[in-house]
């Protein structure tokens, strides 16, 4: 006879008046409206507050780390006309900005179209991958500032150099990327394209661009980052006008506040440009990501 105790049987089934209140779908869907807003300016903010004490603690000089209040002034005086001085050196911020927007955008267009076709090259055929990737490598390795100097002595002084530079700082990011992608593109695909008849120039136009598309484009942006990372060795020379140049200027005179204005404006024109190429690569290769 078994000596295990009967398992007690519930007298009716749950009601819904048994089970816990969840929480408030209105409220969690608010939330999640204002979250993608309210987390970085909560950081922002947050920031700010603790630039502001420790300017105020008094550890290091206002001439080190000035107060937010001192870096909002140089950011009206270097935009507008202020004692008869317009911007700064006689060039308001947005322009600073434009000029240096189009150093970046011809020297990276240059850099990144380079970098696609050689990536395309590389990925396909063979000897070229093994004649180019090794220099590739070595020219990815190396800090602007190690060949800007020999740039200026072969270019001169005024936008060679500068384009130049931002250029090949742009090139090795794509060409890497592309060439990658190329070389994961399926095989079963490109067999089956020829199969179909396929010439070798419409296998890579329908086959294999389409699929190295979305790891080409990743290599746009980072090619575009380390453009903007460039951007201020590439003014070092004869930057002015330029917000690179700018803020070398300004940092030879301990002009701090300038400093952090043209650093601050090369940040969130950055951030802003990295999100238009996000929203282009979520509209060219909107199946990336999916299954």
């Amino acid at each position: 006879m078994s000596t295990t105790p009967a398992l007690s049987k519930p007298d009716r089934a749950p009601t819904p008046a048994d089970v816990p209140p969840r929480l408030s779908s209105p409220a969690r869907g608010v939330w999640a409206r204002v979250r993608p807003v309210a987390l970085p300016v909560g950081s922002l903010l947050l920031f700010l507050v603790l630039w502001q004490l420790l300017a105020a603690s008094g550890t290091w000089s206002a001439t080190l780390v000035p107060p937010p209040a001192k870096v909002w002034d140089a950011f009206i005086d270097v935009s507008t006309t202020h004692d008869g001085v317009r911007g700064y050196n006689g060039t308001t911020l947005v322009e600073h900005l434009g000029i240096s927007l189009q150093r970046i955008t011809l020297g990276a267009g240059i850099g990144i179209a380079a970098g696609v076709v050689f990536g395309l090259l590389m990925g396909t055929v063979g000897w070229v991958r093994s004649l180019f990737e090794p220099w590739i490598t070595f020219l990815r390795t190396l800090p602007p500032l190690a060949y800007f100097s020999l740039l200026i002595i072969w270019l001169g002084i005024n936008e060679e150099p500068k384009v130049t530079l931002l250029a090949v700082a742009a090139f090795p990011p794509v060409a890497v990327s592309t060439t990658t992608a190329v070389a994961a593109v399926p095989k079963s695909l490109i067999e089956a394209a020829r199969a179909l008849g396929a010439s070798r120039w419409a296998v890579v136009r329908d086959v294999v661009v389409p699929s190295a598309l979305p790891e080409t484009l990743t290599g746009v942006r980072l090619a575009v980052g380390v453009a903007y990372s460039s951007l201020v060795a590439a003014e070092l020379v004869n930057g002015l006008p330029g917000i690179g140049g700018m803020v070398k200027d300004a940092a030879n005179y301990n002009n701090t506040p300038v400093v952090l204005v043209g650093i601050i404006a090369i940040g969130v024109s950055g951030l802003v440009i990295d999100g238009l190429l996000l929203r282009l690569e979520r509209a060219v290769v909107p199946w990336r990501g999916r299954a």
